[in-house]
């Protein structure tokens, strides 16, 4: 072999291995970029918002909050739901004190895991959960509604559930209080803190302010 010939030769090899070191780097990356591209599906559905007609993020409630709902409800029974129930955790400790407990959540995957949850509990013969949006969905049925909601959202779901609900329903507010309704009582403190209110008066605020509003129409009309 001549010289020429074995420069020739040792260049492609050397080529050769550049090549496929270049190759394994691309894998890597590739596999590196789907792992995160996975992590990211994985994880976005459960901090995503869970209502569409107001940014509602997937927030867990605290056990402290959790015991807070059920000390003010008391004695209470019958039918219960949680607008926006995340994970279920209030759904299940409800059904737990014997409540027949519903969550609605617009978010699927925290629907799943919730029915998962329930039935790990030993509670989905007494819970249900449905993929829902909050706006979409009648609450006439139930005597008990628990929400977590946020400020923007707090003004129209006060004419939502005053409309809908029956005048012997309580209504617990969580993290934020209602914007005109009075509670009744409160309990816990801080982000813990929740607001009891009794549907009877929220309700007979409500035809009031209706009633005020038509007799003030019927002056106007007669000036």
């Amino acid at each position: 072999m001549s010289k020429e010939e074995f420069n020739v030769q040792s260049a492609a090899q050397s080529g050769g291995g550049g090549g496929r070191s270049g190759g394994l780097g691309l894998v890597v990356t590739g596999l590196l970029g789907g792992a995160v591209v996975a992590l990211y599906a994985a994880a976005a559905p459960f901090v995503a918002p869970a209502l569409r007609k107001v940014c509602l993020p997937f927030v867990p409630a605290t056990t402290e909050q959790v015991h807070n709902v059920l000390k003010v409800l008391g004695t209470r029974a019958g039918t219960l739901v949680d607008i926006g129930s995340g994970d279920g955790r209030i759904v299940i400790a409800a059904a737990k004190r014997g409540f027949q407990a519903s969550g609605f959540e617009l978010n699927p995957w925290l629907v799943y895991y919730s029915r998962y949850k329930a039935w790990r509990e030993g509670v989905n013969h007494r819970t249900s959960f449905h993929i829902s949006d909050l706006w979409k969905v009648s609450f006439a049925q139930y005597s008990n509604v628990v929400i977590f909601g946020v400020p923007q959202m707090m003004d129209q779901l006060e004419l939502k559930l005053a409309s809908e609900l029956p005048s012997t329903a309580k209504v617990v507010a969580c993290r934020f209080p209602f914007p005109t309704w009075v509670p009744e009582r409160t309990a816990g403190e801080g982000i813990d803190t929740v607001w009891v209110y009794d549907a009877k008066t929220f309700k007979s605020c409500l035809q009031h302010g209706m009633m005020t509003s038509e007799q003030g129409d019927v002056s106007d009309s007669h000036t």
